[in-house]
């Protein structure tokens, strides 16, 4: 009984582990897809960024941000992609409107 215990711990160190990021990483990630969106940057006019907030979540899951330049704050969404197996959490960006 003993042995088996073993093996089942040992084998479980030797999977490696489906972590989710940490909060700071996860983040970056998704503050990171939203910079590097090019539906983001023409959205905006290409105008310059002052602040990235997140402001919500959608009711499907999404979670709402405010990318806020000197004209115009623009809505975005991220809708995440779940990995088929151990990973990261990357996520797609939905641009609903253009700044005016």
């Amino acid at each position: 009984m003993r042995r088996m215990i073993a093996a089942v711990i040992a084998t479980a160190l030797a999977t490696p582990a489906a972590a989710a990021l940490s909060g700071f990483y996860d983040s970056a990630e998704r503050i990171n897809t939203i910079l590097a969106s090019s539906d983001v940057a023409n959205a905006v006019r290409q105008a310059p960024i002052g602040a990235i907030s997140n402001t919500g979540t959608r009711k499907d899951g999404a979670s709402e941000w405010q990318v806020r330049t000197q004209e115009c704050d623009l809505t975005v969404y991220l809708v995440p992609i779940l990995p088929e197996g151990p990973g990261k959490t990357t996520y797609r960006v939905e641009v609903p409107g253009t700044c005016e």
